[in-house]
């Protein structure tokens, strides 16, 4: 692209988001830091700007209609269009997520955020990616979300969740659907996997970096005109549904 490339990244004032959002930087990308606490978001935006990066904080609930409007405005604003979308955030929801006995607003709480969020803000922002010439969108999901993996024998998917990892089959399938009705359009959207890696999402009980989870989106993101679309993918390669 001639121009500078403009990304917006959900969740993105700490781990594997923040960790998106610095590597898009370091690319020379001007990089939108997509978060609801508004102190952590400027903090992450300072840390980012002192290391070199163009970025520019964007107050964003996902679970919010007005604010995820807002932020698509903030954007047209500030840049005019939007060659990037990384849907980032998400959350585990409360435990104990055993199916016989959990609390179904955990169950919904999963879901409107790692699934409906992720629709309310694309759609909020296909707009402004279609006014790009190489529109990327990077959903990221989770090993977890492979009902291959779930339910192959000795396969380590963690504990039994009956909330966060169906929300992330339920959301490959939207990304499926998506790239089916997008498949005549330039736009690229792809699930990526970021392993295992120490955030607070978990407890810091994973085994990866968030630089190291990060991979995946970052190189979604930057996918060429001819990459694929509709797939889900890891450092490895394809991840099986």
């Amino acid at each position: 692209m001639s121009e500078q490339t403009i990304a917006l990244v959900t969740g993105a004032n700490k781990g594997i988001g923040y960790e998106i959002a610095a590597g898009l930087g370091t690319l020379g990308w001007r990089v939108g830091v997509g978060a609801r606490d508004a102190e952590r978001r400027e903090t992450a935006v300072a840390k980012l700007r002192a290391a070199g990066v163009d970025a520019f904080g964007v107050p964003l609930d996902v679970t919010d209609d007005v604010s995820v409007a807002d932020a698509a405005g903030l954007i047209e604003d500030t840049a005019g269009r939007l060659d990037v979308l990384v849907n980032n955030a998400g959350i585990t929801g409360s435990a104990p997520q055993m199916p016989t006995t959990v609390d179904v607003t955990t169950v919904r709480a999963a879901v409107e955020t790692n699934v409906i969020g992720v629709i309310r803000v694309t759609n909020a922002m296909l707009p402004l990616l279609r006014r790009s010439s190489s529109p990327r969108i990077v959903n990221m999901s989770s090993g977890v979300g492979s009902l291959t993996r779930q339910t192959t024998p000795g396969t380590d998917t963690g504990p039994i969740s009956v909330a966060y990892a169906p929300s992330k089959t339920f959301l490959n399938a939207v990304t499926v659907q998506y790239a089916k009705e997008l498949s005549d359009t330039n736009i690229l959207i792809n699930a990526g996997c970021p392993g295992y890696c120490a955030t607070d999402l978990n407890g810091f009980r994973g085994f990866r970096t968030p630089e190291q989870g990060a991979a995946i989106a970052i190189q979604l993101a930057t996918l060429p005109d001819d990459g694929p679309t509709g797939g889900f993918f890891d450092d490895e390669g394809e991840v099986p549904w």
